[in-house]
Formats: structure tokens, C-alpha cells, sequence
């Protein structure tokens, strides 16, 4: 009999595992949530995040700071 191994690839993630993947503290991460830059859904007492909510957030992140450096270069 041969083991086969499955990968579950997690369709929700965490506000601490966004923290993890985004290299920010639990504080920072759970603030950003609570004030509506990363969205989430609440489920039951617990938030959780989907993956294109995290790549939605970085987005705009990067879109902001190529919109201010242009600015500073351009001047």
C-alpha cells in the first residue's frame, strides 16, 4: 500500500498568519483590520482574511509609494 500526501491550500488566512506574511506585528495587522485597510469578515469571534484581500492591500501599498516617489523625482 503506497501513502499519498494531500496539500490543503487554506482559503482563509488569520490576522496573526497576515501579520507573518506581511512582516508586521499582531498590533499593527489587527489595526489595519479593524480600521478597514485589510478587509475581513468576522466569523464567529474570530476575523479571517482571504488571500486577495492580503494582495488587494499590498496593491495599493505599492501604488501609493510609486504615486509618492514620482512625485518627490518629478519636482
Amino acid at each position: 500500500m503506497t501513502a499519498t500526501t494531500t496539500s490543503i491550500t487554506p482559503k482563509w488566512h488569520t490576522t496573526a498568519e497576515v501579520a507573518a506574511m506581511l512582516g508586521f506585528g499582531l498590533s499593527k495587522t489587527k489595526m489595519l483590520v479593524l480600521t478597514g485597510e485589510i478587509r475581513s469578515v468576522k466569523v464567529g469571534r474570530n476575523r479571517r482574511i482571504l488571500p486577495a484581500w492580503v494582495d488587494e492591500y499590498i496593491d495599493r501599498c505599492a501604488a501609493e509609494a510609486e504615486g509618492v516617489g514620482a512625485e518627490r523625482w518629478s519636482a
